[in-house]
């Protein structure tokens, strides 16, 4: 015969469709502006000697945001020369910054993608 259930089981039920609540991320956007040197096999064009870029890069705090920026460009055969944050979102409009609603746009893809998205990049002849 069949097992009888214990007493204090609680019983098994199936939830269809029923999501887990999504964890609260500690990640925030960063506003980075980036220098790039040379390096040979890096794209740039003919005659540059680097190059600027605007940047968003997520991390928990402004030095993780950072360093996954800086990662990421080396991988891009890129040669990272000085950073410069911005800080974040809230603390730019804090200091009364207006930021177009197409920047925002990018900085939530950033946060959503947890990414480095380049908004702007610069030669420097």
């Amino acid at each position: 015969m069949g097992e009888k259930p214990k007493p204090n089981a609680k019983p098994k039920t199936k939830t269809a469709g029923a999501e887990k609540p999504k964890k609260v991320s500690r990640q925030v956007v960063y506003t980075l502006v980036i220098e790039v040197g040379r390096k040979e096999g890096d794209g740039l064009p003919e005659g540059s000697t680097g190059g600027g870029m605007v940047c968003y890069a997520t991390g928990v705090d402004e030095a993780e945001a950072v360093r996954e920026a800086v990662n990421v460009l080396k991988q891009a055969d890129l040669a990272p020369l000085d950073v410069t944050s911005y800080g974040t979102l809230e603390e730019r409009l804090a200091e009364g910054e207006d930021i177009p609603d197409e920047e925002k746009d990018l900085m939530n893809r950033a946060l959503e993608e947890n990414s480095v998205v380049i908004a702007q990049f610069d030669p420097i002849y």
